[in-house]
């Protein structure tokens, strides 16, 4: 389906759903759906990134198959969503590789890298003391600088432009701070009453992908967290790694890649359940791709903290780090950037309310 044609489908279903309103307290995509008489191609892209698929409008709706309404809300949300994200892509010829081949092109990059690093550690510095034994500090940071700000630089871009189409004005920080919030709170997983969804059953409303994906976004975050602590304390107080357990880069770090873990493989189990009709089918594959990469990241990092001081520790350094650099160079093509534009979803909502 082309995003034209999405968009047209999408517009069908949201001006009967505007005239019914029965779900107008399951989500933020009802009531921003309701606050408009028509819907620009623009406004359909800003519905369709409210939208987190929770799936509670489709089991509640009376006007899907087989009546003749035929309403699939989550799925041509999901559908317009996903191609808002190839649309908006820079550059756009990557757009659409990971969701055609994701496994393929996340196990070969992998591969690829790990093989580099592991080949780069024929030129290990002379002195070293844990992983910069194996592989200097001066050659991580010349690899994963760039390779961490063009990504950002490449989905700023897309952002722009998404902003742009939902016609996006500019925001405060108490919008900002809004998002965070719900985003935080992965608020809108909760269901209408706080019970949950039903993305996995739909006779039963459960709190489990919002736990999971708290895991993951928090998880995350502490990884990062981890990682840029000791980024300072390497470059303002001159203290480098490796860092003992009672540190903040491990504090933060060890708990991270567990809850990381958790929640990865949280929801893939959770994806393997749920109807992929009602999401987007063609990029099923992609999605999951992504959840495992993210797992893999998490994993590979456990692990290789676990083998310190061991002989296994040059090999799973080379494939940690292969699996990291493969991470970072997908984000603005995986699912990854679902965040960035949920994210920003949710400001221009909370500058519609405001306003």
């Amino acid at each position: 389906m082309q995003i034209s044609d999405a968009i047209a489908e999408a517009r069908r279903q949201a001006e009967i759903c505007n005239a019914c309103r029965y779900c107008e307290g399951y989500c933020a995509v009802f009531p921003a759906l309701q606050s408009e008489r028509s819907f620009s191609d623009g406004d359909i892209t800003q519905l369709a990134n409210l939208c987190h698929n929770c799936r509670g409008c489709y089991y509640a709706c009376q006007y899907t198959e087989p009546h003749e309404f035929a309403l699939n809300v989550p799925k041509v949300l999901a559908e317009v969503r996903h191609e808002s994200w190839k649309k908006y892509a820079w550059p756009a010829g990557f757009a659409g590789l990971f969701d055609r081949s994701g496994v393929v092109i996340a196990a070969s990059l992998i591969a690829g890298f790990a093989g580099v690093f592991a080949l780069a550690q024929g030129m290990k510095p002379e002195t070293g003391e844990g992983f910069y034994a194996s592989l200097s500090h001066t050659l991580m940071v010349a690899i994963f600088t760039p390779a961490f700000l063009l990504p950002l630089f490449a989905i700023g871009i897309s952002m722009r432009a998404y902003w742009r189409d939902v016609g996006g004005e500019s925001f405060n920080l108490a919008d900002l701070r809004s998002a965070l919030f719900d985003a935080g709170r992965i608020k809108n997983l909760s269901g209408g009453h706080g019970d949950g969804c039903n993305f996995e059953d739909e006779d039963r409303f459960s709190q489990a992908r919002r736990y999971f994906h708290q895991a993951t976004l928090y998880g995350f975050l502490l990884c990062f967290g981890a990682t840029a602590s000791g980024t300072v304390l390497h470059y303002a107080f001159g203290l480098e790694a490796p860092y003992g357990f009672i540190s903040l880069p491990k504090l933060l770090g060890v708990p991270g890649g567990i809850l990381l873990c958790l929640g990865t493989a949280g929801l893939a189990w959770l994806k393997t359940k749920a109807d992929p009709d009602l999401g987007a089918p063609k990029i099923w594959g992609g999605e999951m791709a992504f959840v495992l990469l993210l797992f893999a990241v998490s994993l590979t990092g456990l692990v290789l903290y676990a083998a310190t001081g061991t002989s296994a520790v040059p090999v799973l350094l080379a494939l940690h780090l292969g699996t990291v650099l493969t991470f970072f160079l997908l984000t603005p093509y995986s699912k990854m950037a679902h965040g960035f534009y949920r994210l920003a979803a949710l400001a221009r909502d909370a500058n519609c309310r405001r306003n």
